[in-house]
């Protein structure tokens, strides 16, 4: 730049004569050639550099280059659609740009061109939609401009003039009009005219893996970012670089390093991820809402190699029931440690590595011997599973297991009764009969943890439904001792020999919920066999919560499917809900409640096209379970508070309506067998110990944690810790009215008023406690939904799930928000150690599904389901906690709704634990 030139002759003022305003463009140079000026119209564009001009008359000249460069791209567009004689006639309409044509109306077109009006909308038609595209086409036109502009002559002093005044004119006007003009570009004329900007056309991305590749791995690739002009880019935050990987519905998390200290990779992202779903991925990568080049990426990820934990048995039974001398066969799913099945190629040999240990039961410890039977492994590659077969020659009871690598399979472990052939088919004909009566004699050992000096004589009695230990009176009259239900919480423990009872098998029989009681007997095994095969045919065949959710569902179509699912119009008043629905289904039959009800609201307009029928699902429900309604109560204060049979109820509030709410639970799981869009989710947060109770299990000390969780803290827990001894503690419940006024003493067990609870009877006091106030102060309202229940639903058919199950299977695993989460919790914790594995926790809930997500919260908060407003109506809120341990697994405490989080070598190890720790409470049954 010229040094006679000084700054304040830049930029027009109100003073500036016409002629210093011209100086301007005579004092502009371009970069690098000094002497040769602006040879052209189209190179005022072209500078590399600028006068050092104060800030505001610099943006003054930007905007006037800016104005000029779209005039000449307008004029360009123009002449090569053969317009180029309406350039001024444009020019006075307002038509300044080519963005503006887009907005010129055809009757306003028309009186400006004529007849070359078709030419003119064929031109329009040709202009891009998309802003991207609209851009590239200027950036060509612009190269027009310039390579037409190079090959005109020089100019002369004269037409250095009228480029002077063109360019102060242009000043000029921006400095006059800058309201009226344009938003401001993405970039400036100078950037854009030397391709000094990012495009994302130009940026490559450099995969370091050949395909295919295993899952497991962490994945990286490396992005390049270049410049319009081909020159290095660096990369920093506010370039809003996006990079998706995406498998289907699943996101997978990435981590982006951009540039660094070297200042050759300052244009280069370093991406990484970690792929556990084998599968297609598609790897998309923006800046904005670009793709660079070559994006979206497809790649494929294929299964590792079987592990031994998530390789399992498919429809795996704790106990095998087979028959001597013919092959039984069983099916192992070989799967990566990422749940991924795994698949093999013909070269491979996918049966080795596993071995089958079969041992009897009831041998020595340290006895050696080889048990005589047969076992096969093949390979089934159409359904890429393994199939093993084995084959006993005699009858006789085994415990096998099952190890890949060493290693025993997760359901490795299992029991074999091997029954001989004519007592396996009398064994299957009465499993098979409509009305078995089945009886087979053992001898009663001990019960209710006392020992007898001499067995008693007993009869076990098997049926569909429970198994029931009897034994007579005078040899004639029946007194029943004990019953355990028919379901998988029941379990056998096979007994080691007793040389005091040679001759007979011994077992053990526990349901968890009550004393076990001891056995023995020359049946022991036709017992257990007929046992499990009743058990299988009441679950379907299979242990998994999603196997017997199938089953249920098919077994409630079956039970119903003479009943049509017919529209049945209902009409019910909206003020009045609980009263006139009641009123209108009081003469229902069974039949009636598996139709398909059309609600109508009184004094509303609307056709039912299911959107009606599922609000007063939801509105009757909130008005039969929500603890403000009197018919249900929570023990706590709190919106989170799980709801409970109310035995103090308004008066006006019956044992009818109980006999109703279980109709309407009937109603839903009817409707949720019918799947689709029929099926009906039940708005209710039920207590523990009544689940338990609608499925037959025994209620025990441990469901006040969940269940009321004042009490536990103030009361069960400090009695379980400290020494009761000097409590004057007696086998008595005080009863309260609101006022605080003693009503009544309940003896908790017969004459519990004279017995003192010491430390060896504690649990036995804490259980009948639980007894009194969970369950036996609600009998009634419990035995009256169970009859409306069971209407509907078979009572043998909601035995086969756990209480945790059952919620699951009433209400849903509903719709659970990460963000949610991470936006109303509290975590407990600031050091180093802990902060990593809390950022492994979010890395491991972003990939669950919705059922692990129930789990989860089940696990933490005691439910599954979520108040209304989320989790942030949660109280306490949702806490994370560090645990002073190393590598064992998650703990939770539900009362506080606090989740307790180890520290662990790495992420693996944290994700196994977790998902280990969510999921135990769902074991399967079997021998010991």
């Amino acid at each position: 730049m010229p040094d006679n030139v000084s700054g304040n002759r830049y930029g027009p003022r109100e003073n500036d004569s016409y002629e210093e305003i011209s100086s301007i463009g005579m004092s502009v140079r371009p970069s690098g050639s000094a002497s040769s000026g602006i040879s052209s119209l189209a190179s005022c564009g072209e500078v590399e550099s600028l006068p050092e001009l104060p800030p505001q008359d610099e943006e003054r000249l930007q905007r006037a280059a800016r104005l000029l460069q779209q005039r000449l791209v307008l004029r360009q567009w123009l002449a090569d659609h053969g317009l180029h004689n309406y350039y001024q006639r444009l020019l006075q309409m307002e038509v300044v740009s080519l963005e503006d044509v887009y907005w010129v109306e055809d009757n306003v077109a028309r009186q400006a061109l004529g007849k070359d009006l078709p030419r003119w909308i064929q031109a329009r038609q040709t202009l891009p939609t998309s802003k991207e595209d609209l851009d590239v086409l200027k950036a060509d036109l612009w190269s027009s401009v310039v390579k037409n502009s190079q090959h005109q002559d020089a100019w002369t002093w004269g037409g250095m003039l009228v480029v002077s005044v063109s360019v102060a004119g242009l000043v000029t006007l921006a400095a006059m009009t800058q309201p009226a003009l344009a938003p401001e570009a993405k970039h400036s004329l100078l950037q854009y005219v030397t391709g000094k900007y990012l495009l994302p056309s130009n940026c490559r991305v450099h995969f370091e893996w050949e395909e295919p590749q295993l899952v497991g791995e962490t994945m990286t690739f490396n992005v390049k970012f270049y410049q319009r002009n081909g020159q290095p880019y660096p990369i920093c935050d506010k370039d809003n670089l996006i990079v998706e990987v995406t498998e289907g519905a699943r996101r997978v998390a990435t981590f982006i390093e951009l540039g660094g200290m070297d200042p050759l990779a300052a244009n280069t992202a370093v991406v990484k991820f970690t792929v556990r779903h084998a599968g297609q991925y598609r790897i998309a990568v923006l800046i904005g809402s670009c793709h660079v080049h070559g994006s979206p990426f497809v790649k494929n990820f294929l299964p590792g190699p079987p592990d031994p934990h998530k390789t399992v048995f498919v429809r795996h039974s704790s106990t095998v029931v087979c028959t001597a001398e013919i092959a039984h066969s069983m099916t192992i799913e070989p799967r990566d440690e990422y749940d991924n099945l795994c698949v093999f190629e013909i070269s491979d040999k996918p049966v080795e590595g596993y071995n089958v240990n079969i041992t009897q039961i009831g041998s020595s410890a340290g006895d050696s011997t080889p048990v005589d039977c047969s076992v096969q492994l093949e390979y089934d590659a159409p359904n890429q599973r393994i199939r093993l077969k084995v084959s006993f020659p005699k009858g006789g009871c085994y415990h096998a297991t099952v190890s890949l690598s060493g290693i025993q399979l997760h359901n490795g472990d299992f029991d074999i009764i091997v029954l001989e052939s004519a007592v396996a088919r009398a064994v299957h004909n009465n499993v098979a009969s409509k009305d078995p009566a089945i009886c087979y004699a053992a001898k009663l050992l001990g019960m209710q943890g006392e020992k007898f000096t001499k067995p008693k004589k007993v009869f076990c009695f098997i049926s569909p439904k429970q198994l029931t230990i009897k034994e007579y009176l005078l040899k004639f009259i029946p007194k029943r001792l004990v019953t355990f239900r028919l379901c998988p919480s029941t379990k056998f423990h096979f007994d080691s020999p007793n040389n005091q009872h040679e001759g007979y098998d011994s077992f053990t029989i526990d349901d968890g919920c009550q004393p076990p009681v001891e056995l023995i007997s020359h049946y022991r095994d036709i017992i257990a066999a007929t046992f499990t095969l009743f058990l299988l045919k009441n679950i379907g065949g299979s242990e998994t919560f999603a196997d017997k959710q199938d089953f249920f569902y098919h077994e409630v179509r079956k039970h119903h499917q003479k009943h049509y699912h017919e529209k049945l119009s209902m009409k019910v008043h909206r003020d009045k809900l609980l009263e006139t629905s009641m009123k209108s289904t009081k003469g229902f039959s069974v039949s009636d409640w598996c139709r398909n009800f059309e609600i109508t609201f009184q004094g509303e307009q609307g056709v039912d096209w299911g959107g009606v029928r599922r609000e007063w699902f939801e509105l009757i429900c909130a008005s039969l379970f929500d603890a403000g309604k009197g018919l249900f109560e929570s023990f706590g204060e709190s919106q989170q508070a799980l709801v409970h049979p109310n035995n103090k109820r308004p008066p006006h509030l019956k044992l009818k309506h109980y006999e109703f709410a279980g109709r309407i639970v009937g109603k839903c799981l009817y409707e949720s067998a019918l799947g689709g869009s029929y099926r009906q989710l039940v708005r209710a947060r039920f207590t523990r110990s009544f689940l338990a109770q609608i499925i037959g299990l025994r209620v025990h000390y441990k469901y006040f944690e969940q269940d009321d969780p004042d009490l536990y803290l103030s009361k069960i827990k400090y009695i379980l810790e400290n020494d009761v001894e000097e409590m004057e503690l007696y086998f008595v419940e005080e009863e309260y009215d609101n006022d605080g006024q003693l009503t009544r003493v309940a003896e908790l067990i017969p004459g519990g008023s004279k017995v003192r609870v010491t430390n060896d009877m504690k649990l036995r006091y804490l259980d009948a406690l639980a007894q009194h106030r969970l369950a036996s102060s609600i009998r009634s309202e419990v035995d009256h939904f169970l009859r409306g229940l069971n209407e509907l639903i078979p009572d043998n058919l909601l035995g086969i799930f756990d209480e945790n199950e059952l919620e699951l299977l009433l209400c849903g695993t509903g719709e659970y928000s990460v963000a949610d989460l991470r936006a109303h919790h509290i975590a407990n914790g600031s050091s180093p150690e802990f902060l990593r594995v809390l950022d492994w926790f979010w890395t491991a809930v972003s990939n669950f599904t919705q059922e692990e997500m129930a789990r989860l919260l089940q696990f933490t908060t005691g439910c599954s389901q979520l108040p209304p407003g989320g989790f942030q109506q949660l109280s306490p809120r949702f806490q994370i906690t560090a645990a002073p341990t190393f590598e064992n697994l998650p703990t939770a405490h539900t009362c506080f709704n606090q989740l307790c989080l180890p520290d662990y070598e790495c992420y693996d190890h944290f994700e196994k634990a977790l998902l280990l720790a969510i999921s135990e409470g769902t074991e399967g049954f079997g021998m010991i």
